[in-house]
């Protein structure tokens, strides 16, 4: 079929397609009973400037199951083809130079992305798989990493507007739909969440902010996709 059109909403779905790979797995944030998870490039933008001051240049790096095996289903339904509640398993290369051991400088490493994990982002993570991939002449200089560009979506409805006013919220976004998406009995909200709060701690308080504004206290899924340094 051929409108005068097609080619803009060619465009559109290609643009929409990016978007949505773009945000890599959607990574489950706490546990089973959390409704909450994250997707896989905000994750990996906030663990890679927690590298930055560990003498180590991370390259590659992946966030996945530990072991699928031990899934768990969540209480709530997630965001399509969302990762179960299971711990996680983070992969990654980096360069370092020889003036220190090398085992050294991957503890150091290690210890950033656990702790940034736990404390930023609120993910549960049971192994750190990490690769020397060079050996560099110089120690590195800490580069920072570019800020989080975020389409704002406006609030919409008692969900939206709710969700907005948890402080630690940013903005809501909508890259997989709308902002805030009702089903029978259930609300999934996705929205961005500032860099100086856990994330986890964020969709805890939205989840419960979502619950008590809209009528008959539905169950409440939460997905960030971008975490905004508040600088």
């Amino acid at each position: 079929m051929t409108t005068a059109d097609s080619p803009y909403r060619a465009d559109g779905w290609t643009a929409a397609v990016r978007q949505r790979l773009g945000l890599g797995r959607l990574l489950p944030l706490g546990g089973p009973a959390d409704g909450s998870w994250i997707a896989e490039r905000a994750a990996a933008a906030v663990l890679r400037d927690a590298a930055a001051g560990s003498g180590a240049v991370l390259g590659t790096l992946r966030i996945a199951p530990a072991a699928e095996d031990h899934a768990v289903e969540p209480v709530v339904p997630g965001p399509p083809s969302a990762l179960p509640p299971v711990p996680l398993r983070i992969e990654a290369g980096f360069a370092a130079t020889a003036r220190r051991p090398l085992h050294t400088t991957a503890d150091a490493l290690r210890a950033a992305l656990l702790t940034a994990a736990a404390q930023r982002l609120g993910l549960v993570v049971d192994e750190v798989d990490l690769r020397v991939t060079e050996l560099l002449e110089e120690e590195p200089r800490p580069v920072p990493e570019p800020p989080s560009v975020v389409r704002a979506a406006e609030p919409d409805g008692a969900a939206g507007t709710a969700a907005a006013g948890v402080p630690g919220v940013v903005s809501l976004t909508q890259v997989l739909g709308s902002a805030a998406q009702h089903a029978r009995g259930h609300v999934r909200v996705e929205l961005a969440t500032a860099g100086d709060h856990r994330a986890l701690d964020v969709a805890r308080a939205v989840r419960g902010a979502v619950a008590g504004a809209v009528e008959g206290r539905p169950t409440v899924a939460v997905l960030v996709t971008a975490v905004v340094d508040p600088a």
